[in-house]
């Protein structure tokens, strides 16, 4: 079929390009401004209209989106080596819609959601009975379906329509990518703002079903186009090399190498397409997985023959080089996750926090919708990346002679000291923000609204965005490029791995510290009214996480080896052209 990649030698590829990316691109932005205005309120839909204490809101929100962040690896591996990325994001694209028209069913049919109560005077709200919990449930599960299925395949779907042989496909490709993190940006604020507003203030039915709507209006883009796209036939999924490596090199365990030059006995066969893949040097780090290329004589038996060697017991050099890059990638990708946990945390309770506080918008009525504030950490990003790109950089490498101004893992350490800083910000803004509260209302019982005005919270907000601009899309830099070109696609979903172990910590930690903290007659530091809680020294304690793991990751930077490429299509990055003794390099 034309438009097919990967079929017969005398089936061309037709690249439409830009043709595509009107269905390509409004596919994308449809996507996000569904899914990110579903998930974007959701900790307020669960507290106000199912009921839920803010514990088991925040518990059960971090578990779904930590299984939303790992079911990516599930996708990637099914794409790779059964769908293929359209019938990968076709399905996922349905599953998402279904998701969100059944959880738009939960706030519209009055059956399938608790009875509305008011606990301002100390009534107590009925719990959602097991019927409506199923069917929330339910919604969650094609939600995570569709995430596991669009997250690892959209950019690379994206990417596929280009030829990357030519400079005007090249040029494709990067055209792409921006408008890609574009759409994000504007669908992270009208969801932050319209959506939530309506979500709010006017009612979680139609707040709810307007994601729906434009989730439809996704799938129907990507359909149409359906005739124009490139579809990249699945080749089998390279994580299948990384378990080869391991079993031949277990397997071979009890031979020795060569102390010198023990290269010439590896299995070093030219890479099948040097043009999309580059062939890696032999490197000394992990000699231990070089055992899995050594040629025995029952190896040299079938080569001579001409026969195909068993995989699971004689591994290629470029295999084991390519584990090898996994590998040394393993404690920085470690260092990022719990990175995570910090931004995770604020992320969830700044929620809480705008609520109780003064939320008007000057002497008017209006007050912002308490979910509407992180729309400040999109906006500190937003406006960063371009002075950072267009500004800094060029002047950071004229003095640095560094590609990119610093290298990836100073800008992932940079982040990482910012998130510090916007941490006991954090900490110092709720505690004056609760003993203002405490004052005012002196033996209150009910949850009483700080006269302090939330725009205190901007402050810690914009640090976290400046954080993330460093930190979050320096790891994405980071895995794409240090990653090997084959498992790109694998990169994507490994970057979700991380989000997905940092929100089950996440819970765990919030889980321990309610258990443990309080006392004495006393509220936990997480207790459902802030007031009575001390979120103050919650933030104080993921700080002083935050500083451990940034004096972690500083070793595990000083230890790390930069890909190096022997021959290939990516250019070799600056800092990896010679060592240094920086440690953060």
């Amino acid at each position: 079929m034309e438009g097919e990649k990967g079929g017969g030698e005398d089936e061309p590829v037709v690249y439409r390009g830009w043709k595509a990316m009107p269905y390509v691109i409004g596919n994308e932005t449809f996507e996000k401004l569904g899914t990110l205005g579903t998930s974007s309120n959701l900790l307020v839909y669960l507290t106000t209209i199912f009921h839920m204490k803010s514990v088991a809101a925040t518990t059960l929100l971090q578990i779904f989106n930590g299984t939303t962040n790992l079911a990516p690896i599930l996708g990637a591996f099914l794409c790779d080596t059964y769908l293929g990325r359209y019938y990968t994001l076709g399905f996922a694209s349905v599953s998402s819609l279904l998701g969100m028209f059944i959880l738009t069913l939960t706030a519209a049919i009055k059956k399938l959601h608790p009875t509305p109560c008011n606990n301002i005077n100390g009534e107590q709200c009925p719990d959602a009975s097991p019927i409506q919990l199923t069917v929330l449930y339910l919604s969650f599960l094609f939600l995570v379906i569709g995430a596991g299925g669009i997250r690892p395949c959209n950019l690379a779907f994206g990417a596929d329509q280009f030829n990357p042989q030519t400079d005007s496909g090249r040029r494709g490709i990067n055209s792409f990518f921006n408008w890609y993190y574009f759409t994000f940006t504007v669908a992270m604020m009208i969801s932050c703002t319209f959506i939530i507003y309506i979500q709010s203030n006017i009612s979680w039915t139609l707040g709810l079903g307007i994601p729906a709507v434009l989730m439809f209006f996704s799938c129907a883009f990507f359909f149409l186009g359906t005739n124009l796209y490139v579809r990249v036939k699945p080749e089998g999924s390279p994580l299948s090399n990384v378990a080869r490596v391991l079993t031949a090199a277990y397997r071979k365990r009890k031979l020795k190498l060569s102390d010198d030059n023990h290269f010439q006995s590896l299995f070093n066969p030219p890479t099948v397409d040097s043009t999309i893949r580059s062939k890696l040097p032999h490197t000394d780090q992990f000699r231990c997985l070089d055992k899995a290329s050594i040629i025995t004589s029952s190896d040299e038996i079938k080569l001579a023959d001409s026969k195909v060697s068993n995989p699971w017991r004689l591994s290629t050099l470029q295999h084991v080089e390519e584990v090898k890059c996994i590998i040394r990638i393993l404690p920085v990708w470690s260092a990022g996750m719990f990175y995570n946990i910090g931004t995770t945390q604020q992320g969830t309770f700044i929620v809480f926090q705008a609520l109780q506080s003064d939320r008007h918008f000057g002497n008017s009525s209006f007050q912002i919708p308490a979910g509407s504030f992180t729309v400040f950490n999109m906006l500190a990003l937003t406006i960063w990346i371009p002075i950072y790109d267009r500004i800094i950089v060029p002047r950071l490498q004229r003095i640095t002679k560094i590609e990119g101004g610093i290298t990836l893992l100073h800008r992932m350490g940079i982040g990482i000291f910012i998130s510090i800083i916007a941490l006991l910000v954090s900490a110092i803004v709720e505690e004056k923000r609760r003993s203002i509260a405490v004052h005012e209302f002196a033996g209150s019982s009910n949850k009483a609204i700080s006269s302090m005005s939330s725009f205190w919270l901007i402050p810690q907000l914009m640090l976290f965005g400046l954080s993330e601009a460093f930190n979050a899309i320096g790891q994405v830099e980071f895995y794409y490029k240090q990653f090997p070109e084959n498992m790109r696609s694998v990169a994507g979903s490994f970057l979700f791995l991380g989000f997905a172990i940092s929100n089950y910590l996440c819970s765990l930690i919030v889980m321990i510290v309610h258990r443990t903290t309080g006392g004495n007659g006393k509220e936990n530091w997480l207790a459902g009214d802030l007031n009575k809680g001390r979120l103050d020294l919650f933030y104080y304690m993921n700080a002083g996480i935050a500083t451990l793991n940034l004096l972690y990751f500083i070793i595990c930077a000083k230890w790390y080896r930069y890909k190096d490429l022997k021959s290939g299509t990516e250019e070799i990055p600056m800092e990896t052209s010679k060592p240094s003794n920086d440690p953060l390099v």
